[in-house]
């Protein structure tokens, strides 16, 4: 029996939505543990990311986003609409988290990182992990399925952290 972790490190842009796919990092991921057969976990640490599985698209918009990335967003921002300023659609963040983030560097120059709101609850529907099987070596993901990283906080750019867990023979 073979359980090894691994961690990737991912740098967000800022100001927009950031999705990377990392199919090839799993992969490759399950491919130096020699893993036949079992399964591996992608998860994310951060509660304004998710993990997901999609169909590679291969078109790309102006601003280099794939299209169903771009109908992602759409969709998710008619439920969960940009947090313009405090108060408007939503009650995040409050007094007690203000309060908290006060004393924060990045907060007191720039109040508006405060207002991810949406990105929190954008990354609760999508969930922070995917869960794969792995027959003969291979991830089965279907010929046209993808493993995506994705930031929903525009606020400001960051180091992400997603981990992967490989269990199996």
């Amino acid at each position: 029996m073979i359980i090894k972790t691994k961690q990737l490190e991912l740098q967000t842009k800022g100001k927009k939505i950031t999705y990377f796919n990392i199919t090839k990092d799993v992969e490759k991921f399950v491919e130096e543990n020699n893993v036949k057969t079992g399964i591996v976990t992608v998860q994310s640490e951060h509660t304004t990311c998710s993990v997901f599985f999609e169909e590679m698209v291969h078109d790309f918009d102006i601003k280099g986003d794939e299209y169903l990335q771009v109908d992602l967003n759409k969709g998710l921002e008619k439920i969960y609409p940009n947090q313009e300023s405090d108060g408007v659609y939503y009650r995040y963040p409050g007094p007690a988290h203000l309060k908290r983030a006060s004393t924060n560097e990045l907060f007191i120059a720039d109040p508006g990182i405060a207002l991810n709101g949406p990105a929190h609850l954008k990354a609760t529907m999508l969930g922070a992990s995917q869960t794969f099987v792995i027959e003969e070596g291979e991830i089965k993901k279907g010929r046209c399925g993808d493993i995506y990283f994705v930031d929903f906080d525009y606020c400001r750019s960051r180091s992400r952290k997603v981990h992967m867990c490989v269990i199996g023979e």
